[in-house]
């Protein structure tokens, strides 16, 4: 694929839509937000990832003459219309939430603010971009979590294709994860690359201790055995045998130990960590790997496993159990020709589908003695609130529902940040092991309630009076219209 210029990977509505926009001399400058409305895997938080790749792809948005070609072959278009494409680029705003930070549902972790042919064209990359690593760093996420850390991304050989398989290590690294597998990402992305050997390895032996052996002189450094070709034990002692013989000869190895990819792993990795400990290793890794997830780890844990390395795969790089993000992207506010905005709502019998209308802004609310999450405000663009005052938040679906917060007992962080201004990049992406860094410390802003694995306890977002009022008028203005 060409990666240079992704402007058709859209959905031919966006496109006959926009024709529309042009045909009828549309041009108002609107707001669209990019939200979810579910956090996957039935968990309390999600983390929102893919924002470098979204901005590297309105960077380069244009239409290239291969591409009009293409459009007039398909009969929909006008010449008109594919004569304006020629010149086309974004022009407007977009301000979106920085990658590696924790999320809750309904809250915009894009907008758009551009005019309606530009907002348009953007919607179906912009959630391709968003939805699929923010599913993958949640996921990521919470398999680190489980396993206290010390997890490497396997997954290449089972993600959905090379895309899938690059970004899904991207963000599977910002999530926690302490390295990957694969090394097209290594090399694009400068996170770390790991790995040891495969059964064929031992296979291409006559005997398994002399693959160990050839391994050990060939990688001293990262030397760790995969034992269970044939009997684990066995291959337990046969390792031991190498690394005494490696210690022998004054090999200090900077890395070193088993890893098992079958069997009971809770009785195995016990029974190993007692032979290498008394063989005198009391410092070498016992890796594990076998279609581990965060339910497979927590159980393994609790059970007493003696596992120092995770290899996490396909569980984690397709998010099995939880396959999409489900992040839609809709129209909130249009400007008028005098700037005045008209905030627009969209309705449904289902109440998780009705939006939350005008230009808005995300305020996060943090316990100042605890750092932690205390709620999530949504509040109207031009709303001004302050840490020192007293401030009462309310679920916009209990209304009964109510928290004061005392002024000084909270702080206040704005989390949508500027990205593009005027159709101009005005943000600078951090190295991904930064904002690996930046994510395990937003991680910490949980609640250990909000991170269990079943039932885990919800983090409040709430509407602002403001924008719950307005939400309120509008559907009672639907309501009176169609009645």
């Amino acid at each position: 694929m060409n990666y240079d210029n992704l402007t058709l990977l859209t959905d031919l509505y966006e496109l006959t839509m926009m024709q529309g926009y042009f045909s009828t001399g549309a041009k108002e400058k609107v707001v669209f937000d990019a939200f979810y409305r579910q956090n996957p895997c039935g968990g309390a938080y999600a983390i929102t990832c893919g924002l470098q790749q979204a901005i590297e792809y309105v960077e380069k948005l244009h239409f290239s003459e291969d591409d009009i070609s293409y459009l007039r072959s398909t009969g929909f278009f006008t010449d008109d219309f594919l004569d304006y494409l020629r010149n086309f680029r974004f022009t407007g705003d977009i301000y979106a939430i920085p990658e590696g930070t924790i999320v809750f549902p309904r809250e915009p972790l894009v907008k758009v603010v551009a005019p309606i042919m530009e907002a348009q064209l953007v919607e179906t990359a912009l959630l391709n971009i968003i939805n699929h690593q923010s599913l993958i760093a949640t996921k990521s996420a919470r398999v680190v979590h489980e396993a206290h850390g010390g997890v490497m991304e396997f997954g290449l050989r089972r993600a959905q294709g090379p895309d899938a398989g690059i970004y899904g290590a991207r963000a599977a690294v910002i999530a926690g994860c302490v390295g990957t597998s694969n090394v097209l990402a290594g090399k694009m992305f400068g996170i770390p690359v790991k790995g040891t050997h495969a059964h064929s390895w031992i296979m291409s032996f006559k005997r398994e201790i002399e693959a160990f052996r050839t391994y050990a002189e060939l990688f001293p450094d990262n030397c760790l055995l995969l034992v269970d070709t044939y009997d684990t034990i066995q291959g337990i002692e046969h390792a031991i045998q190498v690394f005494t013989e490696m210690r022998d000869k004054g090999i200090k190895s900077k890395l070193y130990g088993i890893r098992l990819d079958s069997g009971d792993l809770a009785y195995l990795t016990k029974k190993a960590r007692i032979m290498l400990d008394r063989a005198g290793f009391t410092d070498a890794v016992i890796s594990a790997s076998s279609d581990l997830d965060e339910y497979l780890i927590n159980s393994l844990m609790n059970q007493g496993a003696k596992i120092t390395s995770w290899g996490v795969g396909t569980n984690m790089i397709t998010s099995k159990d939880w396959p999409s993000f489900g992040g839609v992207y809709k129209l909130v506010c249009i400007y008028d020709e005098e700037g005045n905005a008209i905030p627009k709502i969209k309705v449904s019998e289902n109440i998780e589908k009705v939006t939350n209308p005008g230009n808005k802004k995300i305020l996060r609310l943090y316990d100042k003695e605890s750092g932690k999450i205390r709620a999530d405000l949504i509040t109207l663009d031009d709303e001004v609130y302050d840490a020192k005052d007293d401030i009462t938040i309310f679920s916009p679906n209990a209304t009964w529902k109510r928290t004061k917060l005392i002024g000084g007992s909270y702080t206040i962080r704005e989390l949508l940040v500027p990205i593009f201004k005027d159709g101009k990049c005005v943000y600078s992406s951090p190295s991904v092991m930064d904002i690996r860094d930046y994510c395990l410390k937003e991680q910490d802003t949980l609640w250990e309630e909000s991170r269990r694995l079943i039932n885990p306890q919800e983090i409040y977002v709430d509407l602002s009076e403001k924008l719950w009022s307005l939400k309120n008028e509008l559907l009672d203005k639907v309501h009176t219209y169609h009645d």
